[in-house]
């Protein structure tokens, strides 16, 4: 698996979205017990309570701890998007995969992009960067993964009808033009999305969200979910 790729300016601006109401005190005062052992816990987050925008099972847990778990049940579906005029529905995009156990999302382009709509999710998500189609499709080949391009386009094969390659890569393009001429040379297939009103598209981290929610509901084991 390859791991996140980090450039300094990436890290410009929050990732964190403050304090969540919904999240526990320290563990002393909140479960009245000494506190664990295991090292799967944070000693600070043990100490002072947990607020980050995780799953329940997952208070109090290292950022490490949590990115195992998650890996050791990750799916074989890849999300990649095309960035080349930073797009801002990246961040929907990854919060999403998270959501879905991804096994991670590539950003094709420009490395930088904007974190505030991930929700923090980037923290617990594989990102890989590549600086163009040409890496993707390496990538690809070197982990038989199929790229299957999203786009509602001639010769398109309807999402809702098709059958989508367990181990692939879902392609999207940025908000606006869509899958670049060459990404669509390079996929394997295309598939679109059904719509029926007035629109010409609809938003790219919508469409990535439904798109990846048919592959969970053909290949994934539901008895997994959270």
């Amino acid at each position: 698996m390859s791991d996140v790729s980090v450039d300094p300016a990436d890290e410009v601006g929050p990732t964190e979205w403050g304090e969540n109401p919904n999240g526990v005190g320290p563990w002393a005062v909140f479960h009245g017990t000494e506190l664990p052992a295991d090292e799967r816990y944070d000693r600070e987050l043990l100490a002072e309570g947990d607020r980050r925008n995780v799953l329940d099972e997952y208070r109090y847990w290292t950022r490490e701890a949590i990115v195992a778990d998650i890996d050791s049940r990750r799916h074989p579906m890849h999300v990649a998007i095309e960035n080349f005029a930073h797009d801002a529905n990246i961040g929907t995009v990854v919060r999403t995969a998270n959501a879905f156990a991804a096994a991670a999302v590539h950003i094709v382009g420009r490395r930088r992009w904007n974190r505030r709509g991930a929700m923090v999710t980037d923290r617990y998500q594989h990102i890989v960067h590549h600086a163009d189609i040409g890496e993707l499709v390496e990538y690809a080949r070197e982990n038989s993964l199929t790229i299957v391009a999203v786009d509602n386009t001639p010769g398109s094969v309807p999402l809702e009808t098709a059958s989508l390659p367990k181990d692939c890569i879902l392609l999207f393009g940025q908000e606006g033009p869509g899958v670049t001429e060459l990404a669509k040379e390079v996929a394997s297939m295309t598939v679109s999305i059904a719509q029926f009103g007035s629109t010409r598209s609809i938003n790219a981290g919508v469409a990535a969200g439904i798109a990846m929610h048919a592959w969970v509901r053909e290949h994934a084991d539901l008895r997994d979910s959270r």
